[in-house]
């Protein structure tokens, strides 16, 4: 990570938030009181999902990461590089299913690259950036949270892990676990975007006495989501991990797979900072929009991701790798072999 920080290029003073551990989304001056929003993110087709679900995918992992500030993309642009082994029958199907998602969620393509390559392969296959504008101070970063502010999130951990490996691996876990609950990760899927949970919770207002950060788990899960924001706002996170709801299925499909729930990719759970005095507003709006959100922790002095447990012992959370990556290429190979 210190070679990529090192190497911005040109600095700027129009950039109002750069590059940062846990700031998925940049911020630039354009003037006269406005900035421009951009994110970017890998755009990938897994063959198991079939055309239509990793083209939603795709265009939910990015605007995911975008509404988190707050604000909806206007744009976007997509580079394909699509493998050889994608018929042109899988290449149209993927590409209208990014176009109808981005017209459902009110974004323009305005440009992009498109080829097939030798070399190119499954599961990545190119990336995609939204960008949109906003006015000065009414965004949010995951570095916005303040002393005192309550921790929230919305539905579940590992909802992608969850997800995904239940596509992926279907005749394994209906062995484990039985096809009902089998049949039940697999319909998680439909829950592994955060755009409607930011857009509902924006309702309650942006800033200070309203809502002053949000984060979409990703990557290390909710647990390493929280730890990003607590480094990014240079404040302390208290979270109880018995306030974390983790259903059944989720404990089994992760138990089946050898993976922690709390530290597992966790597309779908927005993380959340709010002050004191509108989170009663803020549950009002998730239930409005029928999205579950759950009050886990506080924002406090200090730094770094304290965990309380069972009998009320803490511990400083010490982030890992994620393990999800090893343990679905674990899985692919044993099915090839």
């Amino acid at each position: 990570m210190e070679s990529v920080y090192s190497n911005l290029g040109r600095p700027s003073k129009r950039v109002v938030v750069g590059p940062g551990w846990g700031l998925d989304n940049a911020v630039v001056s354009v003037g006269k009181g406005r900035v421009l929003i951009v994110t970017v993110d890998p755009v990938s087709v897994i063959p198991e999902f079939g055309m239509e679900l990793s083209g939603w995918l795709s265009v939910h992992l990015i605007a995911s990461d975008f509404t988190a500030s707050g604000v909806d993309p206007e744009f976007a642009t997509f580079t394909y590089n699509f493998p050889r082994a994608m018929s042109e029958a899988q290449k149209k199907e993927f590409v209208r299913a990014v176009g109808f998602e981005c017209k459902k969620l009110g974004v323009a393509i305005v440009g992009g690259n498109t080829g097939t390559y030798p070399g190119a392969g499954f599961t990545v296959i190119g990336t995609g950036s939204m960008f949109g504008t906003a006015r000065d101070s009414k965004y949010v970063t995951p570095s916005m949270g303040q002393s005192g502010d309550a921790v929230l999130m919305t539905k579940q951990p590992a909802i992608e892990a969850v997800g995904s490996l239940a596509l992926s691996f279907p005749g394994f876990l209906d062995e484990k676990v039985g096809r009902k609950t089998s049949a039940k990760a697999r319909a998680v899927m439909a829950k592994c975007t955060t755009v409607e949970d930011a857009r509902a919770a924006r309702k309650v207002g942006l800033g200070d006495g309203a809502l002053t950060s949000m984060h979409d788990a990703t990557e290390g899960g909710v647990l390493g989501g929280l730890e990003e924001m607590a480094r990014a706002s240079h404040h302390a996170f208290e979270v109880d991990t018995g306030e974390i709801p983790v259903d059944e299925t989720t404990t089994q499909v992760c138990s089946s797979f050898g993976l922690d729930p709390l530290t597992t990719m966790g597309e779908g759970a927005l993380l959340l900072t709010c002050c004191p005095g509108a989170v009663s507003d803020l549950k009002k709006l998730m239930s409005r929009a029928k999205i579950p959100v759950t009050e886990i922790g506080t924002v406090k002095t200090g730094e770094g991701l304290l965990l309380t447990g069972p009998g009320g012992r803490k511990r400083k959370f010490v982030r890992g790798p994620d393990r999800y990556w090893p343990t679905y290429e674990r899985f692919v190979r044993q099915r090839t072999q």
